[in-house]
């Protein structure tokens, strides 16, 4: 059995849910107890707070983990990045009150920053010959500035209304964030069979996002320029109708691609367009 840890709240893991849930990995337990088991695969969930993922996966407490790259980045324990899920995207950046003129980096020379990623601005600071003071605090590093314990903030940036909230205001990106799919470095044969099938089922869900099968009746002679408009995964289904001279035409194309060719289509001649949601997608 694979023991995957997720993070037991937040953003991160309601999203980390919803995308297992459509992957087919659903909770034995109506009531979300530190350990779940799961219905229909060979699976069980651990919940852990973020910040302890890195470590549960490098140690075997877990076999993998979704968290933050900036959590991964931070705790530096050594698992292995298996797949980048491309959800959860968020900055880690320095901010500093909103007041206050800012030419560069050098700003920051004998000033104080409150985060809770030391490593990641120690590495960061140093990069640059920045030398400031670090004061390392967990949870509303937002604040600091405002009561006097730091002269600027190192923290994760997603919307940016949190520092307009607390008068602050974003003037460096250090890095870019989004939930990873972490390994430990050791799973026997049996549990990377497991993993490669969670992957795979991950895969087809998120390769369907954004995406549409469309349905469409068009005359023979406009065919060409039709599927012209409509690649498709390889190229596009063409069916005869039982009315002669017309074709039905099947294909994938992404949403954000089908408002800018209907007008085409219709132009074409192109009749009953119709244009279906997917869920999964297997390559």
């Amino acid at each position: 059995m694979l023991r995957i840890a997720i993070q037991s709240k937040g953003r991160l893991f309601e999203e980390t849910m919803e995308l297992l849930q459509e992957a087919g990995i659903k909770l034995n337990n109506k009531k979300r107890t530190l350990l779940v088991p799961v219905k229909g695969f060979d699976v069980e969930i651990l919940f852990l707070r973020d910040d302890d993922i890195p470590q549960a996966v490098a140690t075997g407490v877990a076999d993998v983990g979704i968290v933050g790259e900036n959590e991964f980045v931070e705790k530096k324990e050594g698992s292995l990045i298996t797949k980048r899920l491309g959800f959860s995207k968020c900055r880690l950046s320095l901010a500093i009150p909103k007041d206050i003129d800012y030419i560069d980096l050098n700003w920051f020379h004998n000033k104080t920053i409150a985060t809770s990623y030391p490593h990641i601005l120690k590495k960061y600071l140093a990069d640059n010959s920045i030398e400031s003071e670090i004061h390392v605090i967990s949870g509303s590093v937002e604040i600091a500035p405002s009561i006097g314990l730091a002269d600027a903030i190192f923290d994760i940036v997603s919307s940016g209304s949190t520092l307009v909230s607390n008068r602050l205001k974003e003037v460096a990106v250090v890095m870019q964030s989004e939930a990873l799919l972490i390994a430990n470095n050791s799973l026997s044969e049996e549990k990377k069979a497991i993993l490669d099938e969670l992957i795979f089922r991950i895969e087809s869900v998120q390769f369907a996002e954004g995406k549409k099968y469309i349905l469409l009746n068009a005359p023979n002679d406009k065919v060409e320029d039709i599927i012209s408009l409509l690649p498709g995964m390889k190229s596009p289904t063409v069916m005869p109708l039982a009315e002669s001279g017309w074709s039905s035409i099947h294909s994938v194309i992404s949403e954000k691609q089908f408002w800018d060719i209907i007008g085409k289509l219709k132009a074409l001649g192109a009749e009953g367009i119709l244009v279906i949601p997917i869920e999964k997608m297997i390559l």
